[in-house]
């Protein structure tokens, strides 16, 4: 089992340290916002662990990406527990790629390999969409 440690440092501030080692600071007040809130690291999670997927798909299929990133915007359901229940990824990518090659990489990521997609998809419904800037010649 992996285990993480979060300390209470003052206010609504906390420090977590990862089963790797890392730490990573929290902040739950967004008035005083001295670091993100759990809530917006599960964006962050979310992109990450696509991305993470992507370029491993796409240097599998020996494409040339020469930049990728990806925008994670969340809506909250109105009741409590606030949970995410929509997600929309634009992902934007740019190099020597092919178009059927990114969609599936995507795909593959959101449906089969992204862990982080597979826990938030039970409460949101994900959409995503990609943008392709071509290599300059």
């Amino acid at each position: 089992m992996e285990t993480a440690t979060v300390k209470w440092t003052g206010r609504e501030e906390f420090l977590s340290t990862a089963p790797s080692g890392h730490s990573v600071a929290f902040d739950g007040d967004r008035t005083h916002n001295a670091a993100p809130s759990p809530m917006e690291m599960l964006l962050s999670a979310l992109g990450a662990c696509s991305l993470v997927d992507v370029v491993l798909i796409l240097a599998k299929k020996r494409q040339t990406l020469t930049s990728l990133e990806v925008d994670v915007s969340g809506e909250k359901a109105d009741a409590i527990p606030a949970v995410w229940a929509k997600i929309e990824m634009v992902y934007r990518l740019a190099g020597n790629l092919d178009e059927q090659a990114v969609r599936d990489s995507i795909e593959l990521s959101q449906n089969k390999y992204c862990s982080v997609a597979a826990m938030l998809g039970k409460t949101a419904k994900i959409t995503y969409r990609h943008e392709i800037t071509p290599a300059k010649t």
